[in-house]
């Protein structure tokens, strides 16, 4: 076992260079730090130095052998929320060692940490709780949030991802639960992208929960009162908003994460102008949709300015996806006008046209038309509309029925069917359904993920995941080193062509979108790259002077998981003598 264990990991490039660190914690507080502990890789000097020696078994290990002591721990379990609960438990232990695990097993424990098990966690969390991450500001903290963003222990927080867990996933109203997405995102954030943890701030605001079977548990832990939407909310916002940069200063990135569908398009116009930030549910979902449409059109040959898209769902993530479609649409000379009467939606009221009793909110208007003819189902859409893709955000599930497919694969040659709502089971339809149904010849994408599929005839399809993760840790990395104070959504166009270029024919051919997400790391880090050059170019960049080698200038930055010494520097002073001088 050992001899292959040598093997496997003689794999991994070794590291010439031991970083030294300093640390002010000794004893025991050094090892309860998950920041600072490495566990039983502790050197026997640092052992003795640091206070610790006795406080652990003998033995001193590499992070190699403990990596692979809780990848073969990982394998034994079946359960997703029990890898969860071990992984967090992981971090909250030894930080180093949690993003070593979980970047090497990237693509099967993404789902883990992130869409769809980290749902289950949020629903599940007053249950699993062990030890609080982030910060928790309340509505009945106005007009101390400053006050409460001293308290967190980091000083120079670069990014932070805050929620008000109004809209989990596909799940609904969570609130203070609501704190796992934040976390959740950070640690891609970290793993994806090279973005130092101590650096980002995971929070939730906590203004009530209209989840009745919430306000009824014993175990909740968040204010047991329903939702607060009055003007104090508001002000809750703006005071958290103010007082993130005054602490922390106005390049800070402040990432908006599962806010209910109205608050979400109110914040993004009310901020995004004063502040850097963005909403990943509008314009990281918008940007990973975009991004497999335009791989797609490379599969099937038609430019994205003659594609008709039919949305199942009309909130914020449609309407994202819609408008940077049209901005590529116009990119390319198409007016937009034009390239709007392109897109169509479809939500639990209908289809959207004018003269519908349900009155259409300011952001869906631009994408209300007139009434093609009698629309009664989203199958009758498809017949009537016929669009080259069909891309669900309902968030229902199971909506894309047998008859969808087919007759999209009826109208299409190569029909394009993104199944983008989390967490699985609120899926439109599953991949299978999808191949299976058109023979192959779909090009299907899913917000979750889904396994290969194997056609009775051989043939074997990947599925392309449209996981936002391919967008927002490389955009947050670009965003915090040029110094961005405001992100336009063409910084998620430029993102979006970025992905899709980064998809070979090769994995096209098998059935892919995007790429494999186990070189998730290479694809964040280039798209940085190419968001760096255009913000520089467009001047939306504040950092100076502009640095001329950006491949080596991001590069550089990347955090890696190597442990750290804590031995102290020591050295020679040539030359000199204490003694005294005699004649």
């Amino acid at each position: 076992m050992l001899s292959r264990l040598r093997t496997t990991w003689s794999l991994r490039p070794s590291v010439s260079i031991c970083r030294r660190a300093h640390t002010k914690e000794k004893g025991k507080p050094l090892m309860l730090n998950p920041r600072t502990n490495k566990g039983m890789a502790f050197s026997l000097e640092e052992r003795q130095i640091l206070g610790i020696h006795g406080l652990l078994p003998p033995k001193v290990e590499t992070q190699n052998l403990q990596t692979w002591r809780f990848q073969n721990n990982l394998k034994k379990m079946t359960d997703p929320l029990q890898k969860y609960i071990y992984l967090m438990g992981i971090q909250e232990r030894n930080e180093r060692l949690f993003y070593r695990v979980l970047m090497e097993g990237i693509e099967e424990l993404m789902p883990i940490v992130y869409t769809p098990t980290v749902g289950l966690a949020c629903t599940q969390y007053g249950n699993i709780f062990r030890r609080p991450k982030g910060l928790f500001i309340s509505i009945l903290d106005r007009g101390h949030v400053r006050s409460i963003l001293d308290n967190w222990p980091e000083t120079n927080v670069s990014a932070v991802v805050v929620t008000d867990g109004e809209r989990i996933l596909g799940l609904g109203d969570l609130g203070v639960y609501g704190m796992g997405i934040p976390v959740g995102k950070l640690c891609l954030y970290t793993a994806c992208a090279g973005i130092r943890p101590e650096k980002c701030l995971p929070v939730v605001i906590d203004v009530g929960t209209d989840n009745e079977t919430l306000l009824k548990d014993p175990l909740y832990m968040g204010l047991y009162q329903k939702r607060d939407r009055s003007q104090a909310y508001d002000d809750l916002i703006d005071e958290f908003m103010e007082a993130v940069v005054d602490k922390y200063g106005h390049g800070t990135l402040i990432q908006f994460e599962d806010f209910g569908n109205h608050n979400a398009f109110r914040f993004l116009r009310k901020y995004r102008e004063k502040y850097c930030t963005f909403n990943d549910d509008i314009q990281g979902t918008a940007a990973v949709a975009l991004a497999g449409l335009l791989a797609a059109r490379r599969a099937v040959g038609i430019p994205i300015t003659e594609q008709r898209v039919l949305f199942l769902g009309a909130g914020e993530a449609a309407l994202g996806i819609a408008n940077l479609i049209v901005m590529a649409m116009m990119e390319t000379g198409l007016a937009q006008a034009e390239a709007r009467k392109k897109i169509w939606m479809y939500d639990k009221d209908g289809l959207l046209v004018k003269g519908r009793p349900q009155e259409s909110d300011i952001d869906q208007k631009p994408f209300v038309h007139d009434s093609p003819g009698n629309i009664e189902s989203f199958l009758d859409a498809v017949n009537t509309i016929k669009p080259t893709a069909i891309i669900g955000v309902a968030g229902a599930g199971h909506l894309f029925t047998h008859d969808v497919i087919k007759a999209m694969g009826t109208l299409n040659e190569r029909p394009i069917i993104f199944a983008l709502s989390n967490p699985t089971n609120k899926a439109e339809c599953t991949a299978e359904e999808a191949y299976t149904l058109t023979d192959g010849r779909c090009l299907f994408a899913s917000g979750s993920p889904f396994s290969p599929v194997t056609l009775s005839d051989g043939r074997v399809f990947t599925p392309g995941q449209g996981n936002n993760s391919y967008i927002f840790p490389g955009v947050a990395l670009a965003v915090i080193l040029s110094g961005v104070r405001h992100i336009s959504d063409t910084v998620f166009l430029e993102a979006a062509k970025t992905l899709a270029e980064q998809v070979t024919d090769k994995e096209l051919k098998e059935g892919r979108l995007y790429p494999p997400l186990s070189n998730i790391r290479e694809v964040s880090l280039q798209m940085a790259v190419k968001v760096v050059e255009y913000v520089y170019a467009k001047g939306m960049a504040f950092h100076y002077p502009e640095p001329m080698d950006k491949n080596g200038f991001v590069r550089a930055t990347v955090w890696n998981t190597d442990y750290d010494s804590f031995l102290p520097d020591t050295y020679d002073w040539p030359g000199v003598s204490f003694s005294p001088k005699t004649s």
